[in-house]
Parts: C-alpha cells; structure tokens; sequence
C-alpha cells in the first residue's frame, strides 16, 4: 500500500513549502553549482561529458545541455554527465542520517528534464520538483539503511527521488508518479559504497548512475511503463519514516554542508586539528603523531598518501595532515603538488586511526571523532570529541555558503558569470520563466 507519497508529490505546490525549506534549497543551489563548477576541472568530468555525446544523443524528449560545458545531449546523458561533475569534488550538500548526499542527483537531472522539455516554468514551479525530489530521496534512502544490509550509494535511494519529481515535472498523476518511483528503484544502481571507500576509484557515490535512472524512470512511467512498488516508499518495514510526510520536512532538518571538499567522516577531525592549532599556536614541524578516534567506517578511509583525486576524497590522515601543514584544506590541496608535499606526508604517516566502539555507537543522526595530537617535546593536546560544522543544528553561514561557492568557481567560471549564478540561484523561486532559463543557460555553458 502506497505510503501517500505518490499524491504528496503530485499535489504539492510552492505555497506548501516552509520557508526554511526554500531557504536550504537556496543554499543547495548555489552550494551545487560552485562544486559543480570546478568539478568539470576533473578527469573524471571530462571522461562522462565526452562519452555522454557517444551514447545519450538528443532524442524526442528534447535535448539539454551538460552542466558547466554546453554541449547538448538526451537529458538522461546530461544527468548523467553532470551527477559526475557533481560528484568528482566530494564537496556537496548532504545528508547525515542517510550517509550520502542527494543535490549531486537532483540538481543535474532536474535542470536537465527542465531544459528538455520547453515548459515555460519559473522559478515556484521548479522549487515544487526539488523540494518533491529532496523530500522523497532523503526517505527513500532512511527506509534503504534502516531495511537493507548493506550499506549502498545515494544512487541508489536519489534514483527514487528524481524518478517521482521528474514523473511530476512531465505533468505525470499520481499514479504515474507511484510507478516511476518503482521503475527507479527497481532499476537504480544498488552500488556498494564501502567497496568505493576500500578502493577509490570513479564509480564515486553512485549519482552518476543514480541519476540516469530516475530520468529514464520518468520518461518511461509517463509514457505508460508500469513498475514495481518502490519498497522504500510502499514497504511495511519503512511505513514509520513516511508517517510525518507533508507535515515534517527532512529537507529542513537533514541537510548539511561541507566546509572541505573531502568525505564527511574526515570533517569533525579537521575542525578539531584547525581549531587546536589556533588555540595552542603550535606549527606542523612541532607535530610526532596524531592519534583520531572515531567510528568504524570512518577507520576505513585512512588514505596516508593518496595518488589522485578520488583517494584524497575518501581520506582521512592526509586531509588533517594537509590541514596542520596549510592551515587550510581548499582546492589547492586537491593538486597533484599537494599530493606530494613531503610535509603533509610525514604527518600523514604518523596518522593513527582507532576504530572506537562509542563513536561507532553514537555515530547515526552525526558523526564523531576525537583528535589527540603529541609533539616532540612529549606533550599531548587532547580535543574533545566533536561532530562536524554544517548540520542544522550547526549550520554553515549563509556568508560561508558564499566564501565557499566564489572559491571553488570563481577560478573556473570566472568572477562576474559565478557572481551571476550566485545572484539568481539565491532567488531562483521568485524568478519568471526567462530568467530561469538564463540560470539553466549559465549553468550549463562551457567553461
């Protein structure tokens, strides 16, 4: 039986939206674009963008750009093509109790649908599809880790979210909107995350495929395709998490945002190294060793000298090496010359991480970790334990959105395009048609 929330996203309209909601997808917006923007800088954004041409031509659906590069292909090979982008910079919006991330997915894929399908929408209207997109995957995907074994990628739960909002950007009912959550689900990628964890590669978070999924999902059940039911919509198991639909939002209450462009799990242990540094005034040559307590997967991350991109996002001894050697963990320690820095290196090596069983049980609605730094005088500084800045009860500044936002794309798009996006992305529901376009437009021209 459905959960109601094939009528919840067929019937939800911008007056529905509490206004902190409109704030945090605000926020998302512009948070999305930046980390979008130098993620096209990557390898493996340019690997997606020159095969989505080979495999996702533009077909009767319409055609849509690829975000930050302007070529245009199906939507479902622009989000493909931009949940990777997204995606290659692990600097995203996320959501803690689903340990993994949802604007990576939905960003790419609902601007696409939206280019694709020459519907005048303004601004209100595209705030409805995010907010139906945002609410849906962060339940699907609470419903996915609470049922399911194993611990799998945000492709796997987005691909739920973009498939009911994409079925409802197409004009689609309710029930149309039922089935397309069911062919997302029953065809997402049921990727497992630690396997990417224990070897970093591309395959990332899942939402490059994720994505795809849903698009595919909701072209299909508007056209008449039937699909399962979505078990992390419809299943008895999962019935708890959807019982507040309409009245609670987990849009409001579950979303953070990274102040550095690796995992999450690393965040607590950087805060806690920069702050101890500012409070003891020590530098990286007084440093001997760094222990960090924390949780079970988090010891998984290691990652004492990664060799690229993807092994530094899944770190955690090199990003607060780079942090007490920097001062800072930035784009600049993304570069293969940072990656070599013997400095960062030996603290790196001199990284313990210890699989802490309380910080293992405690680690569910945040995440825990507690840093202990020796110098070679012999001296121990001890932090207490922390989670990371950037929840909702702990939110980044809407100032901080900003400074983060003009660092990551000012270098790539240019200072007066990003302050451009930036400007409309902050009011992008209250801007008409044209004006959406215009945002959709600079969003997905090269760079």
């Amino acid at each position: 039986m459905s959960s109601g929330f094939d009528q919840f996203a067929a019937d939800l309209r911008y007056e529905d939206l509490p206004k902190a909601a409109l704030w945090t997808l605000r926020r998302s917006f512009v948070d999305t674009m930046g980390v979008a923007a130098v993620g096209a800088t990557t390898e493996l954004s340019d690997i997606a963008r020159r095969v989505a041409p080979m495999i996702f031509g533009a077909g009767s659906s319409g055609s849509a750009r690829m975000l930050m590069d302007g070529r245009a292909v199906s939507p479902v090979g622009a989000a493909m093509a931009g949940a990777f982008t997204i995606d290659s910079i692990d600097a995203h919006d996320g959501t803690t109790p689903c340990k993994g991330h949802a604007g990576s997915a939905i960003f790419p894929a609902m601007i696409a649908m939206a280019q694709a399908s020459g519907e005048s929408m303004d601004g209100k209207r595209f705030a409805e599809i995010l907010a139906t997109a945002y609410e849906i995957s962060y339940r699907a995907g609470l419903v996915q880790h609470a049922t399911c074994a194993d611990y799998h990628t945000s492709g796997a739960w987005t691909a739920v979210g973009v498939a009911a909002a994409g079925a409802k950007l197409l004009g689609g009912n309710a029930n149309q909107i039922r089935q397309a959550a069911g062919i997302g689900e029953y065809h997402g990628p049921r990727s497992q995350m630690m396997r990417c964890i224990d070897h970093p590669t591309m395959v990332r978070d899942g939402v490059g495929w994720g994505a795809p999924s849903g698009v595919t999902a909701a072209y299909l059940a508007t056209e008449g395709f039937t699909g399962a039911p979505a078990l992390t919509c419809e299943g008895e198991e999962g019935a708890e998490y959807w019982a507040d639909l309409g009245t609670g939002w987990r849009l409001i209450d579950h979303t953070h945002y990274k102040a550095y462009p690796c995992c999450r799990w690393a965040h607590p242990s950087l805060d806690s190294v920069h702050d101890m540094m500012q409070q003891h005034g020590f530098s990286h040559d007084q440093v001997e060793t760094v222990e960090i307590r924390t949780f079970h997967y988090a010891t998984r991350l290691a990652g004492h000298a990664p060799q690229n991109q993807d092994e530094f996002a899944y770190a955690i001894a090199f990003p607060v090496a780079a942090m007490i050697v920097r001062g800072q963990v930035g784009v600049t320690e993304l570069s293969a010359e940072a990656l070599k820095d013997p400095d960062i290196l030996r603290i790196s090596h001199a990284t313990k991480l210890i699989d802490d069983p309380e910080m293992t049980r405690i680690s569910t609605e945040k995440r825990w970790a507690q840093v202990t730094i020796i110098l070679k005088d012999g001296r121990r500084i001890e932090d207490a334990p922390r989670t990371p800045r950037g929840d909702a009860d702990m939110p980044l500044s809407d100032g901080q959105i900003t400074d983060k936002y003009h660092m990551l794309a000012d270098p790539v798009l240019g200072r007066a395009r990003a302050e451009e996006i930036r400007q409309l992305s902050e009011q992008f529901d209250h801007l008409s048609a044209q004006d959406l376009r215009h945002l959709f437009d600079l969003c997905t021209a090269s760079v």
